[in-house]
């Protein structure tokens, strides 16, 4: 718990240093209104979460390990968006507090100003191409892209802006070095993750590329050193191929092998975009930078005696068969139920090895096929995965059981719902956020 509550209490207090430096140092005499105030406020804030969102968006490992990287960088959406919401307000409170619409409307107004508008608009780009990408059209790749170039200008001209026009940076001792330190130090963290980094990560080599369902394929790569990779059954990793066949773009992909399988590391990845589709065609002796791992998404994290619900749709069985991998390796007396979606028999990843999973006493396996698109011989589960199915598969576990939830997002969604029905507490429930991943 410690761990984990010293991470936000060191954001908390570096977002909040601009502030605590103009009201422990600064003369407010000048400023009576208290409407002014605010907006001024606001604006040092939002500018100190600026500077702060390359460092939750850095992936170092001291910030993700208490929470997980999709947490992390979710809470970096959610603070892009209150600083938009609070600089929005800025030239509104300023205006309202005595500075006059003018200061809205007109466009005679210093270049500084202008600067600051500027910031605002692209702010609003910004935030619109990262919550809306799907909708424009933008694949991940542009829009990172165009995140990379939007996110330091924004700061730029921020800086420049409150360096030349604010109050309290021209009248408080230290705070305009206090502005170009923070800034040169944001940058710095920005062209580390985005450039110097990369740059240093190891390269594996990818040893085979075997199919594992209908258009699903398992790349398995190497490490450089010979040694087992280090991590925990269910986590993620970034990986960035250099092949013929695909384009050397970074993309998250889960870690299908068990920690246990030496010398080794693989991902089981779906024919599904741009990318992936082309996946089947890497061939041995192409190499992958690796970055991770990443995430809190294992049954390792959770207490001994729990049972455990593993419900996956299509190719959201990965990091669950990572972790029964794992206990069966371990010799793990675990009761897991596993449910599993998909459209056909084809679909099915990994069937051979469930069944065979299911067939030993380590784990205590009990899996369930369900089949939304099933053959005239089958004889299993049809439909989806619903509130009267995971109540019959799951007697007897329903109040003490840790759920483990991995699909689609529709799947997922209806998964929560039938798991709130049954009265299974979010607390209980492990699902990985990707939306700002892919």
């Amino acid at each position: 718990m410690r761990n984990s509550v010293l991470p936000v209490i060191a954001y908390a207090a570096l977002a909040l240093v601009p502030l605590a430096v103009v009201t422990v140092f600064g003369s407010l005499g000048g400023y009576a209104d208290y409407i002014y105030e605010l907006g001024r406020s606001f604006a040092l804030i939002v500018f100190a979460v600026l500077l702060l969102q390359p460092v939750l968006a850095g992936r170092f490992r001291e910030i993700t390990e208490p929470y997980g990287l999709d947490m992390v960088v979710n809470f970096h959406k959610y603070m892009g968006v209150t600083a938009l919401c609070l600089i929005i307000a800025h030239p509104l409170l300023l205006a309202l507090g005595g500075r006059g619409l003018k200061l809205l409307t007109s466009l005679s107004v210093p270049w500084e100003i202008w600067l600051g508008k500027a910031a605002l608009l692209l702010l609003l780009i910004q935030a619109g191409a990262s919550l809306f990408r799907k909708r424009l059209g933008l694949d991940f790749e542009r829009w990172r892209r165009l995140h990379d170039i939007l996110a330091p200008t924004i700061l730029v001209l921020a800086a420049v802006h409150s360096y030349f026009i604010g109050g309290d940076l021209k009248y408080v001792p230290g705070m305009r070095e206090l502005w170009v330190v923070a800034l040169l130090g944001s940058a710095g963290v920005f062209v580390y993750h985005r450039f110097i980094r990369p740059k240093r990560l190891p390269r594996y080599t990818v040893r085979s590329v075997e199919p594992a369902a209908q258009n699903v394929w398992t790349v398995t790569l190497a490490p450089p050193d010979g040694r087992s990779p280090r991590y925990e059954p269910g986590q993620f990793h970034f990986l960035t191929f250099r092949s013929d066949h695909v384009p050397e773009e970074e993309h998250h992909f889960t870690i299908s092998s068990s920690p246990t399988e030496a010398a080794i590391i693989a991902s089981t990845i779906k024919e599904s975009g741009d990318f992936t589709r082309h996946v089947g065609s890497i061939a041995p002796g192409d190499t992958a930078r690796v970055h991770g791992p990443f995430g809190r998404y294992s049954y390792v994290f959770e207490d001994a005696e729990v049972p455990l619900v593993f419900i996956a749709g299509g190719i959201g069985i990965t990091p669950l068969r990572a972790m029964l991998r794992h206990m069966a390796d371990t010799g793990a007396d675990r009761r897991v139920a596993l449910l599993y979606a998909c459209k056909t028999e084809a679909d099915i990843v990994f069937r051979a090895e469930l069944d065979a999973l299911a067939e030993g006493d380590r784990p205590r396996l009990d899996v369930t096929y369900v089949l939304s698109r099933p053959d005239e011989g089958w004889s299993g589960s049809r439909g989806h995965i619903d509130t009267a199915l995971i109540r019959e598969c799951c007697a007897g576990m329903l109040d003490e059981a840790v759920f483990f939830v991995c699909g689609p997002e529709g799947m997922a969604k209806a998964v929560l719902g039938s798991l709130t029905e049954l009265g299974v507490p979010m607390s209980r429930i492990r699902r990985e956020e990707f939306l700002l991943l892919d």
